[in-house]
C-alpha cells in the first residue's frame, strides 16, 4: 500500500493545452488552458459532446500523452518533469484505469488479468489479492474464465478488480458503462462509487451519461476544448459555475 499524504489535491492541472500541427501551420487546439483540481477520495465526472476534449484531457492527466503547454500533477508529483519510464512507474503505483472496451488480455483468465498490474510492479504473492477482488465484484466463481467466456458486464467487473488491485490513489474511467446494457451499467456504477468510498480512491469519469455524472461530487462540462461549467468540487460545496 502507498504511504498516504492527503494534503493538496490528488490531481491538479494548470493551463493544460493540447495543440496538433496542421498543414496550414495554424494548428488545431483540442484542449485550451484547462485548470482542474480533484480532491483525495472524491468523485469527478467530465461530460460534454463528442470532440469536446474529454478523452484528450483524460489522457494528458494520466500521462499517456504530452501537453503542448501547462502542467499535470498527481499526488504532488509533476508529470512534466518525468520521462516515460517515470510516468509509467507512477501510473503503476498510484493510478488505475477502466475503459469502455474493457482492455482485457484475451489469452489470460480473469484472475490472470487482475494480476497484471501487480506483476508490472514486481509484486509477488498477489494471486490471493486478485481472487479477493474478483470475489468483491461478484466473480468469485469465474476466476478461470477467459474474457470471451464472460458477458460485457462481467468483463467490466474484471476490469474494475484489475483497476483496484494495487490500491490506487486515483482511478480514471473512460465511458465505463458505454458498452453495457442498463442492468450491467447499474451494477458497474454501484461498484465504481462503492469501491471509491471503500478504498478512498479518487474517481475521475469521462461519460456521456448525465445520470451517471450526477452521482459525482464534481461535474465538469466541456465544449470546444474548454471547461464551460463546473458543479461542486473540493472548494465549492455543490455550487454551479458557468463560464461564457
Amino acid at each position: 500500500m502507498n504511504n498516504k499524504d492527503d494534503s493538496g489535491p490528488i490531481l491538479q492541472t494548470a493551463g493544460l493545452t493540447k495543440t496538433y500541427p496542421t498543414a496550414d501551420g495554424v494548428g488545431l487546439t483540442v484542449l485550451d488552458s484547462i485548470d482542474l483540481e480533484v480532491a483525495h477520495g472524491s468523485t469527478c465526472a467530465i461530460v460534454g459532446p463528442s470532440g469536446s476534449g474529454k478523452t484528450t484531457l483524460l489522457g494528458l492527466c494520466a500521462g499517456l500523452d504530452h501537453p503542448s503547454a501547462g502542467t499535470v500533477t498527481i499526488d504532488r508529483e509533476s508529470l512534466n518533469a518525468m520521462d516515460e519510464d517515470a510516468r509509467a512507474a507512477l501510473r503503476n503505483q498510484k493510478v488505475g484505469f477502466v475503459f469502455q472496451n474493457f482492455q482485457l488480455i484475451p489469452t489470460l483468465t480473469a484472475v490472470e488479468n487482475v494480476l497484471v498490474p501487480q506483476e508490472l510492479c514486481g509484486k509477488s504473492g498477489g494471486r490471493k489479492q486478485a481472487e479477493e477482488w474478483l470475489e468483491r465484484v461478484g466473480l468469485g466463481g469465474r476466476l478461470q474464465h477467459y474474457p470471451i467466456q464472460l458477458s460485457g458486464g462481467e468483463q467490466q467487473r474484471v476490469a474494475l478488480a484489475r483497476a483496484f488491485v494495487n490500491q490506487p490513489r486515483l482511478l480514471f474511467a473512460d465511458e465505463p458503462t458505454g458498452n453495457l446494457d442498463d442492468e450491467s451499467s447499474a451494477m458497474i456504477e454501484e461498484l465504481l462509487f462503492g469501491l471509491n468510498t471503500e478504498a478512498s480512491t479518487a474517481l475521475v469519469i469521462v461519460t456521456h451519461d448525465l445520470e451517471l455524472a450526477k452521482k459525482a461530487q464534481q461535474v465538469v462540462r466541456m465544449k470546444g476544448g474548454k471547461i464551460v461549467e463546473r458543479t461542486g468540487g473540493s472548494n465549492a460545496a455543490q455550487k454551479t459555475y458557468t463560464i461564457s
